[in-house]
């Protein structure tokens, strides 16, 4: 009987074991179909087989320096540069997989635990995306759709590609991918960008702390952003931090000292207009754009500099860069100080123009403002002229440059014209370094700030070199008469008579201080002491032709006219051509043209460039030298006398004006001050035996300058620049600056010691009791 009562028990039940597999069976042939309608494209567009090999990943154009350092990215949306998973830290790793997908090393591309999970709590206990789904939606499938049917297919769409990354992928390599393409905000597009941005520094480098802050941020950059939500932040590291030690990736002791620590974020924007060599990195996006243009792919299209990833490899070192503009930085807020001063409404009511009418600054003003990219940007918009002008005198919010705000920034209101006028109060400056032997430029600072100065003054910018020439026309006189830095002449006005070297009418230049000794002068002192007179004599026996042709071979590409005045600084010349020239001389006679890029890559490391040098013999290696000993008396006993003397009764007065000052270097250094008339610009160039630096300042226009010699001439305005900027160098010793006498010819058949004759010249030299004495103006 009971036998008879489970038979029947037992048949009662085969249907609903029949519906349970026919169930199951329908549910798995369901997951399968749908798996194949979504592969076949049937809930949109999926990605082929390529695609999945080579995610498309925009890479911004990376400048890197010669000491390794990243100096700045090109790009148009996306700030990424690739790291592969060797370079990441297992601490990001760690936090990772803890975090976001702790089965990770157990699936393939789908975690059921956590999707059954999900569908059984609702997703309140976790969701269930893995991180191959999570990287499969930042490739391919974008953000989720608020529609429920399109966020369904949506998800499926993910289970589907990501089973194709984990069959394509290592798991290595799918983490590598998403922690690179993933936006953490600010232009931190990737790990690299994002460790950079956020803590100033590369992956590698990073602490268990701050990987912890970025795989927080994988939730939500916007809502975890550490700059604006820095507690909320801080709760998501830890939590993070806990997921770690749950998973035991570190022990509970090491989360609890972890999780007690302060979030120190180091806050390091990227952009074009910020960070490390700016002007250079903008020269260099100039550079590549004509490069492309040359040289194609092997398929005939151009590069994208934006989007595919060239490394550049620069000749710039990040070290002397960074000093470079902590140099100009120091001296020209000091300086601007004294120009602000001088240029009140009270003592200047034309400021910051001196001996200019009305009518002329008009003229300069209204130049300026259809120069300006306000003016180009409502002219495109179809404004007339009167519309336009009309716009320049109404007031607006703005933000302006400001030496005296932290961040070199002020918001005020005022109209664009004034605008204009206040931004030419400001003192402009170029500085250029390089490595004289091979073209090596180091250090490039082309203004005082690009984000609100964006003209780079290093090599788009031309002004007078006044006595920054006068070597020229001594090196001509040395390599075509053989004369000898003892070699003297007389210190008495000179006039070279009217139809002689194509002059119209007699020239006879004065002394900057109207004054003539009578006696006879060698050309170290001359030189030293910015003597115009003795100048003048020597390009009336050498002739302006041969001064032209010297100055063309050591790179001035300038138009020079063939006339007694260059002599004396008329020429305009760039700091960037001036750095070649002055390299000449310390690199034995031989010019080499600067050179800023050794080596382009693409993103696969495929060289694509390298640069060859250009260089040509200009002066013999005794000529040379005996120029470099002539250099040396500048900074001897000469207008640069103060990087090396300190002056007893005038130490006041220095301080006040000359930022750094006592300098006290005591090592051999060649160089030349430069100061053109009415103290419009300021020129230094110094050199030691293996590396040239050339120092420009001055306003943007030639009526925008200091009112006294005093604080106008290029020992003031730009000397101070180069002496900050060397003091740095020497006190990094792996910089390798030299301190060693410059390189002497083997056979040298010219005189250079002048030690008697010098004593003698010295004598009748005053000592510098007046600033207005010390350095040189040119009429």
């Amino acid at each position: 009987m009971a036998k008879k009562r489970q038979k029947k028990q037992q048949q009662n039940f085969l249907p609903f074991i029949k519906w349970f597999w026919i169930l199951f069976g329908s549910g798995v042939l369901a997951v399968v179909l749908i798996f194949l309608l979504a592969s076949w494209g049937v809930f949109g567009e999926m990605p082929t087989f390529e695609r999945l090999e080579n995610p498309e990943t925009n890479l911004a154009t990376e400048f890197i320096s010669s000491d390794g350092e990243t100096l700045g990215k090109l790009y148009l949306d996306d700030n990424r540069t690739w790291v592969d998973y060797e370079t990441l830290p297992q601490n990001i790793v760690d936090a990772l997989v803890a975090t976001e997908d702790a089965r990770y090393y157990d699936h393939s591309g789908i975690d059921a635990r956590g999707f059954a999970r999900a569908l059984v709590y609702l997703g309140t206990k976790g969701g269930a995306s893995t991180i191959s789904q999570q990287l499969a939606r930042q490739l391919f499938v974008g953000v989720r759709s608020r529609n429920l049917f399109e966020a369904v297919t949506q998800k499926i769409k993910e289970w589907v590609i990501a089973t194709r990354l984990e069959r394509n992928y290592t798991k290595e390599e799918i983490i590598a991918i998403y922690l690179n393409i993933y936006d953490f905000n600010y232009n931190a597009d990737g790990i690299r960008s994002a460790a950079r941005i956020y803590f100033g520094k590369e992956p590698a480098d990073l602490r268990t702390e701050e990987s912890a802050v970025l795989v927080g941020m994988l939730k939500n950059s916007s809502l975890y952003n550490p700059i604006r939500r820095e507690e909320l932040v801080l709760n998501r590291r830890n939590t993070v931090l806990g997921q770690m030690a749950k998973y035991g990736y570190i022990s509970e002791k090491e989360k609890d000292s972890l999780q007690s620590l302060e979030m120190k974020i180091n806050f390091n924007p990227e952009s074009h207009r910020e960070g490390l060599a700016t002007y250079f990195r903008m020269y260099m996006q100039r550079f590549l754009n004509k490069w492309v243009e040359e040289n194609p792919k092997p398929d005939g299209e151009k590069y994208n500099i934006y989007l595919d990833g060239l490394k550049v490899y620069t000749t710039i070192d990040s070290r002397m860069q960074r000093n470079a503009e902590e140099a100009v930085q120091e001296h020209m807020k000091n300086l601007q100080a004294e120009f602000f001063h001088q240029n009140t409404p009270d003592r200047n009511p034309t400021a910051p123009f001196l001996d200019l009418s009305k009518g002329g600054i008009d003229t300069i003003m209204r130049s300026a403002m259809r120069r300006s990219a306000r003016w180009r940007h409502l002219k495109r918009e179809g404004l007339s002229e009167k519309d336009i002008e009309a716009t320049f005198r109404e007031k607006t919010e703005m933000t302006v440059f400001d030496w005296n705000s932290d961040s070199f920034e002020k918001d005020t209101i005022m109209t664009p014209m004034d605008s204009i006028r206040y931004y030419k109060t400001f003192l402009r400056t170029a500085m250029m370094s390089m490595e004289p032997q091979t073209g090596h430029v180091k250090a490039w600072v082309g203004g005082i700030d690009y984000k609100h100065f964006q003209y780079d003054n290093v090599i788009q910018g031309s002004r007078q070199a006044g006595s920054l020439f006068k070597p020229f026309v001594y090196a001509a006189a040395i390599d075509q008469l053989r004369y000898s830095p003892c070699y003297t002449l007389p210190d008495n006005q000179y006039c070279i008579e009217p139809g002689k070297h194509g002059n119209m009418a007699a020239w006879c230049p004065k002394n900057s201080d109207g004054k003539y000794s009578g006696e006879d002068m060698n050309l170290k002192s001359a030189l030293a002491n910015s003597v115009n007179t003795i100048t003048a004599q020597l390009i009336d026996r050498v002739g302006p032709g041969s001064v032209a042709a010297i100055a063309k071979s050591m790179g001035i590409t300038k138009e020079i006219p063939e006339v007694p005045s260059i002599a004396l600084g008329t020429p305009d010349v760039s700091v960037y051509e001036m750095v070649g020239a002055f390299g000449t001389y310390a690199n034995q006679g031989v010019y080499v043209k600067p050179v800023m890029v050794t080596r382009i890559e693409d993103k696969n490391g495929t060289v694509l460039f390298e640069y060859t040098p250009e260089t040509r013999d200009v002066l013999s290696k005794d000529v040379a030298y005996a120029m470099v000993n002539l250099l040396e008396g500048v900074t001897e006993y000469g207008s640069g006398g103060r990087l090396r003397h300190t002056y007893g009764k005038n130490q006041t007065v220095y301080k006040e004006i000359i930022t750094g000052y006592p300098y006290e270097l005591t090592n051999p250094i060649a160089g030349k001050t430069g100061t053109t008339q009415n103290q419009s610009d300021g020129w230094f160039m110094g050199m030691v035996p293996n590396l040239v630096t050339g120092v420009w300042v001055g306003g943007e226009d030639r009526s925008i300058h200091f009112n006294r010699l005093l604080y106008g001439q290029g020992a003031a305005m730009a000397l101070p620049i180069w002496a900050l900027y060397m003091k740095k160098n020497y006190a990094n010793e792996e910089l390798n600056v030299s301190k060693e006498e410059f390189e002497a010819p083997e056979e040298m058949s010219i005189n250079i010691d002048c030690s008697q004759q010098q004593q003698e010249e010295e004598d009748l030299i005053d000592t510098e009791d007046d600033l207005d004495d010390l350095d040189d103006l040119d009429f």
